[in-house]
């Protein structure tokens, strides 16, 4: 019995020696770096970028396959945080990225709460049934608010 009992003490210490001089030998893996990425940028899903969403940026810029200037809702800030965490040069918004702001057409409105609702960072303000603005400090200009919107009365206007 007391065989068996140290056999496998000992297979479990070896494995458990094996393990750790793996773990320090492999590459680590990128999740965490994907993960801190992932915090920087705005996440408002609006695929501006050319991705579905943050995450799927996020991992597109840790594997190198993706421009850091591809943002529009996070801005120069945001280019330049990621160029910092990722060891890259600070480059310009793409030129095909140019940063808006929503505007609703207030005597169009008809106070249904859909943009509000679609909005990722409340930067829209109304009651149901009243009219609703936008707070232009903090649109980000994902424009997922301008599809729900049942009477267009919500446009994109370039951001100065």
């Amino acid at each position: 019995m007391w065989t068996a009992v140290i056999t496998l003490t000992t297979i479990a210490l070896l494995a458990g020696i094996g393990l750790s001089f793996a773990s320090r030998r492999l590459p680590s893996s990128d999740v965490a770096l994907i993960e801190q990425v992932n915090d920087l940028l705005p996440q408002t899903q609006c695929a501006q970028c050319g991705y579905p969403g943050c995450r799927p940026f996020a991992a597109a810029l840790v594997e190198g396959v993706a421009a850091i200037n591809l943002c529009p809702p996070g801005g120069e800030e945001t280019v330049r945080r990621l160029a910092d965490l990722l060891g890259r040069d600070v480059i310009p918004l793409a030129a095909s990225v140019v940063p808006s702001v929503a505007v609703i057409d207030e005597s169009l409105c008809i106070g249904c709460t859909h943009c509000r609702n679609a909005c990722p960072v409340d930067a829209i303000v109304g009651a149901h049934q009243l009219m609703h603005s936008v707070i232009e400090s903090e649109c980000t200009g994902c424009e997922l608010c301008v599809a729900p919107c049942p009477v267009d009365c919500i446009s994109m206007r370039p951001l100065a």
